[in-house]
């Protein structure tokens, strides 16, 4: 059962990475040890945005879907870090407000991380 935990902690780490490279940003997130980590809510602040961002605008259902977990764990983790996430465009096409043509689906892509991330929350330790 321990070597499960580590998996994630490796997957979780090399996902980092990824998206640290991809976004040309720091994700705040310090090195793990015992499953527990210092985070700088700065630099997690901007780099959830970025990540967010990113999901939001991609239009391949393959790069869309593959993050999805990932992008909630660090949803999950920036409300848990008291960061406040920005979420463009999104709230506004819940809100009625953004053209349905510039990206239909926004409100369900931001219910469908929110509710992964609520799911998350519950099964991760402060």
């Amino acid at each position: 059962m321990a070597r499960r935990g580590r998996g994630a902690h490796r997957l979780f780490a090399s996902q980092v990475t990824f998206y640290q490279a991809e976004l040309v940003l720091s994700s705040g997130i310090g090195p793990m040890g015992a499953d527990e980590c210092q985070i700088d809510p700065i630099a997690l602040a901007v780099f959830v945005d970025a990540l967010l961002a990113r999901h939001g605008e991609s239009r391949h259902a393959v790069m869309a879907t593959l993050p999805e977990g990932f992008v909630a764990t660090m949803l999950t983790l920036a409300e848990t870090a008291g960061v406040e996430v920005n979420w463009p465009g999104a709230e506004r096409a819940e809100s009625g407000t953004l053209e349905t043509t510039s990206d239909p689906h926004a409100g369900e892509w931001t219910a469908a991380l929110r509710q992964k991330s609520r799911e998350l929350a519950r099964h991760m330790t402060t």
